[in-house]
């Protein structure tokens, strides 16, 4: 049996459909007005074909008889316009209110700090922003209009069948009583199948995802075979939690459709025992069996709205949970950075990415003067990242104190605190977009002559002009760019932003030697005036900083300046220039 989920709150729905779809009142309006008119006149048409029956039954004029037949196929026609724009209209709504859930759902998501991209996979994450918001297309455009619709036929049905006889009017009605009830019953085991048949798919999304991410080293290391068993693994889970649940969904159907028919039969019972009674016509009898049938269509509607319910119910829960996740980095409420080059002091600072007992940092303590450049060495997990990672507040420091422009960096707001920090990795982004949106990233006032610029200072002009069509060509698959020209992309990323802190995080590790030597120049350009941290894989790379770091298992191995380590024939960068950086930090 699946685990019983939570149910969620009537307040939860309620509060989703106020949020979006009071921006959009005139179309729920429109909604409305054409999902009653064509309830009116699915409600007149048995009153037409009874009238016609009697008429031509008791030898009526056929003149009388020509208009009624016309009435009956103006009224159906009519019913066919209104439910198609109420169609229309429906899927406008739901496809209008969904984008902006999924827009907020996006901004939310980029919002969170890193631990919370950590531990979801991208895969998992568009699951929820795509797949879940799209079965709320239906809950949002139609489900409330379309109940209350449907509830609105079955009402009116009922008093019309007990206008004509009470006895009709009690049989229908435990019908229906029978039916939705029936329904009611499935519709509650439903829900926890559908939740764990999303929640698998979105397993299995991310399973996709992390193992097409890392194509390379799978194909590298002969992990297909074991990367296909665990696919086969991925989608007979999920193929098992969704044949589970459409088994479910059909015996929703299936029910309504065996009752539908039981009516019908109650339907013309009551009405064959009302005309041997002489209380009823020909006419009257075929009213009870269209309105019957008239009430069959709703409750299958219901049935429907009920399994889009039961989707957008699990699409609710996981939504709610993702939207009630909150970064554990929380917004500062200080001054603003200065503009400028940055100081920037470190006092005793640690840091877990689990837990105190496990300190990634321990107590580190260094200092720099705007317009300063540092370089950080150490072996792999030294620390030297995480360093990085405190000072954009992509974590938050467990103890000591980070002065950032002489202020509190958990005070500062983070998208200043962004701003003013321009950082370079190793692993260059390229967006599926223009070069321009690519240096730019898409913002819009930004000028081409700030870019032209730019790329002229690191030395990108050739290569634009080698481009088909300058700016305005669309980088695909990187592009085309060697990993020389993509770190010089990222160079103009900075440059036009003009932070007072720049973060080299082993940019160049992956460049071979004569490539680095080219970036030196553009890498003086970008430090000019500014203060640096440098992350360092190679001596050249930090020949020219004014501090050198050294982490050794997340405390301070040596600090000072480079020239004064450089000349102190007994200290740990001496020895690293003696026997070569590479060799040592391996």
């Amino acid at each position: 049996m699946p685990k019983k989920t939570a149910k969620i709150p009537i307040r939860e729905y309620y509060h989703l459909l106020k949020s979006y779809l009071k921006p959009q009142g005139r179309m729920v309006l429109l909604l409305t007005v054409l999902i009653l008119g064509s309830i009116g006149s699915q409600l007149l048409n048995p009153q037409i074909m009874r009238y016609f029956i009697d008429t031509a039954t008791r030898g009526g004029d056929p003149h009388i008889l020509f208009w009624a037949a016309i009435a009956f196929m103006g009224a159906a026609l009519i019913q066919q316009i209104l439910s198609v724009s109420a169609t229309y209209v429906g899927e406008n709504l739901g496809w209008t209110t969904t984008n902006m859930l999924r827009k907020d759902l996006v901004s939310h998501c980029l919002s969170l700090d890193l631990a919370f991209h950590k531990l979801h996979t991208p895969g998992e994450m568009i699951e929820r922003i795509d797949e879940d918001v799209t079965s709320l297309a239906n809950f949002f455009s139609q489900f409330s209009i379309r109940v209350l619709g449907n509830m609105i036929i079955i009402i009116g049905v009922l008093v019309l069948l007990y206008l004509e006889d009470f006895r009709a009017g009690i049989t229908i009605t435990l019908f229906v009583i029978t039916t939705l009830f029936s329904v009611q019953l499935l519709r509650e085991k439903m829900m926890a199948y559908q939740w764990e048949a999303r929640q698998a798919s979105a397993e299995l999304s991310g399973f996709i995802e992390e193992r097409l991410a890392g194509t390379e080293d799978i194909k590298g290391n002969g992990a297909i075979p074991h990367t296909m068993l665990g696919l086969y693994k991925a989608m007979r889970h999920r193929n098992q939690k969704q044949l589970r649940a459409n088994c479910y969904a059909t015996t929703i159907r299936m029910t309504a459709i065996t009752l539908h028919y039981l009516g019908i039969a109650l339907a013309l019972w009551i009405g064959i025992l009302l005309a041997q009674k002489g209380k009823s016509s020909i006419g009257t009898i075929v009213l009870f069996v269209l309105y019957t049938d008239l009430i069959y269509r709703p409750i299958m509607q219901i049935t429907r709205q009920m399994e889009d319910f039961q989707q957008a119910g699990a699409g609710i829960q996981r939504v709610q949970e993702l939207l009630q996740m909150r970064s554990e980095i929380p917004d500062g409420d200080g001054p603003d950075l200065p503009q400028g080059p940055l100081a920037v002091t470190w006092d005793q600072v640690t840091f877990s990415y689990t837990d105190d007992n496990d300190l990634v940092l321990k107590g580190i303590s260094f200092d720099l003067q705007p317009g300063e450049t540092l370089g950080i060495l150490g072996r792999t997990g030294s620390g030297k990242t995480t360093v990085t990672r405190l000072l954009t507040r992509l974590y938050d420091y467990n103890g000591g104190t980070v002065l950032l422009g002489n202020i509190e960096l958990k005070s500062t707001r983070i998208a200043d605190l962004r701003d003013k920090i321009g950082l370079v990795t190793q692993d260059v982004q390229l967006f599926h977009a223009s070069v321009r949106d690519n240096v730019t990233f898409f913002n819009p006032n930004i000028t081409d002559d700030q870019i032209y610029q730019v790329f002229e200072e690191v030395g990108l002009t050739h290569w634009l002009q080698s481009l088909p069509q300058g700016l305005d060509t669309i980088l695909t698959g990187g592009g085309g760019l060697s990993a020389g020209e993509a770190q010089l992309l990222a160079f103009s990323r900075v440059f036009l932003r003009n932070p007072g802190l720049i973060i080299m995080d082993e940019a160049s590790s992956r460049l071979d030697p004569a490539t680095e030597h080219l970036m030196e120049k553009a890498m003086d350009k970008l430090l000019s005036g500014r203060t640096g941290i440098i992350v360092a894989h190679r001596l050249s790379t930090i020949m020219k900083v004014d501090k050198i770091l050294i982490l050794e298992e997340g405390k301070i191995r040596e600090y000072g300046k480079r020239t004064d380590l450089m000349n102190t024939p007994d200290s740990h960068f001496n020895h690293l220039l003696a026997t070569g950086l590479e060799e040592v930090l391996a």
